[in-house]
């Protein structure tokens, strides 16, 4: 299905979790120490992006991070035995100083596309995990305060009588192209940028498999019937921390009804149109396309068309 080489998007980070050192908290806190270790810097969710010579992520040495031991800040991983940590500094005074002409906070989705699919990896983890955290201060068991344990993969609740811990958690979501045929069923919703069609999608629900989510959200959505359900590639979705399940779907007809609450419009592409629309999707002046690379949408109907 996938080359070991052929990458998704937001996926295939180089860096060691160390699931089982994390625990540890003499060995964390000399990662925290170590002149060596690396920290990115978010404010607002918006990493800090050196620019010099092509974007890149703006890792700062430990030294620098002495004054932010007060942060929350998580690990990220390990590579080649360097740890390397986000911080999250919203409360920091005079952050903004940091930014220059070469070094800027930048919005994740708009930065993503220019950096390298490592990096883009390592982006997606810190700032699905941060923004974890700030939602995440207060027990859902009973509303004290939590604070953070792991490295910052888990919370637990600060008060005796509860103790509750709390876990990050990935919201699975079905994108799925149905396919009669040469036929392939693209959907657009009101707020697409003119032209664009994409995948049809949908939250899984409880008590769901991927194949029961995926016939549902087809039928729901655009009336269709389908039977084989087959799974193509997934995508970590840190907006804020979605796990994308891609898959195709063959329907049994071409009859669609479109649902006007969730879509704008829904129709069949012959795979040949599809194949113009993957082109063209980095060109706004298109009259149909699809989402750019970034995208599983556009990930899953390349590699359905190269497959089929």
């Amino acid at each position: 299905m996938l080359k070991p080489h052929d990458t998704i998007p937001f996926s295939g980070s180089p860096l060691d979790r160390a699931g089982n050192q994390r625990r540890d908290a003499a060995w964390l806190d000399a990662q925290r120490n170590a002149s060596t270790s690396r920290f990115l810097l978010l404010r607002e969710l918006k990493p800090l992006i050196a620019l010099e010579g092509g974007a890149h992520l703006a890792w700062f040495p430990q030294r620098f991070a002495a004054p932010l031991a007060e942060c929350p800040n998580l690990l990220l991983g390990l590579e080649d035995g360097v740890a390397h940590f986000a911080v999250d500094v919203d409360d920091i005074p005079g952050i903004d100083a940091l930014a220059d002409d070469n070094n800027k906070f930048i919005d994740v989705r708009s930065i993503a596309p220019q950096l390298s699919l490592p990096e883009a990896a390592i982006l997606a983890q810190a700032r699905s995990m941060t923004d974890w955290h700030k939602r995440h201060r207060f027990c859902a068991q009973c509303g004290a305060a939590s604070q953070a344990e792991d490295a910052g993969y888990s919370r637990r609740c600060t008060n005796d009588a509860c103790r509750a811990q709390h876990f990050p958690r990935t919201d699975p979501v079905v994108i799925m192209l149905g396919v009669y045929g040469d036929q392939i069923l693209l959907g657009r919703q009101p707020q697409f940028l003119p032209g664009v069609y994409s995948a049809l999608a949908g939250f899984m629900e409880p008590g769901e498999t991927i194949e029961e989510a995926v016939r549902r959200e087809l039928a729901e959505e655009a009336g269709l019937a389908t039977s084989d359900v087959r799974y193509i590639a997934s995508q970590p979705w840190p907006f804020p921390s979605s796990l994308m399940i891609g898959c195709v779907a063959t329907a049994t007809s071409d009859a669609v009804t479109v649902d006007r609450h969730e879509l704008e419009d829904a129709r069949w592409f012959h795979r040949d149109e599809v194949a113009t629309m993957l082109r063209a999707s980095t060109d706004t002046s298109a009259p149909l396309r699809l989402p750019p690379p970034l995208s599983l949408a556009h990930q899953i109907a390349r590699r359905y068309l190269s497959e089929s």
